[in-house]
């Protein structure tokens, strides 16, 4: 039996396919998003899949943690999106996996600059990278990042952990921590997906 969250994510997969066929490319990619519109009015919706870079994950045995609205999509957001945000504990001990799976899908790496990077393990040291594979492109983050007051470390600690029918296990924020990142970066979008998540 396939697990709801699960089941959520491949129906917004779908649609989001059905939402872009035959919609023109604009050149923008998810770093390029509005604040407003997210990343679905970007390029990176065409074709978006996070499952073959979540699957990978996996198999690599790497814990990383689904933050940002496919973690909505999880809890039972509505609004599509265009790019997949992870969150990881920075424990140079997962580098090694976290390359493997990156490498597995054709990711790119880029640094915070947009400065592309060899993919390895080295790599994985910054604090943040941003990603892009044929079917999905994103950001991976780790605590390092100046995240104010919010406690990402204990977020990381408590999240909730989804399991398909093959035993991948994709692990996502819960959905008050996920409102509280939303409310902490306060962009129209994250408001507006905050509120949202608040009548689910």
């Amino acid at each position: 039996m396939t697990d709801a969250a699960l089941d959520r994510l491949h129906l917004a997969v779908r649609r989001t396919r059905e939402h872009t066929a035959g919609r023109a490319t604009t050149g923008l990619s998810h770093q390029a998003a509005d604040d407003t519109l997210g990343t679905f009015a970007t390029d990176g919706a065409h074709g978006f899949d996070p499952f073959p870079l979540l699957g990978a994950l996996h198999r690599a045995g790497a814990r990383v943690v689904v933050i940002g609205q496919v973690a909505g999509i999880l809890h039972g957001s509505t609004e599509l999106t265009g790019d997949l945000d992870l969150l990881w504990d920075g424990d140079l001990a997962q580098s090694g996996a976290l390359a493997a799976a990156f490498a597995e899908v054709g990711a790119r790496l880029a640094d915070e600059d947009g400065v592309e990077l060899p993919m390895g393990p080295d790599a994985f040291r910054l604090r943040k990278l941003d990603f892009s594979s044929p079917a999905a492109g994103g950001d991976c983050c780790t605590p390092a990042l100046p995240w104010g007051v919010l406690p990402v470390g204990d977020f990381l600690n408590r999240a909730l952990t989804a399991t398909a029918p093959d035993g991948t296990q994709v692990h996502y924020l819960r959905r008050d921590d996920l409102i509280l990142m939303r409310r902490a970066v306060a962009r129209p979008k994250d408001l507006r997906r905050a509120a949202e998540l608040d009548r689910l």
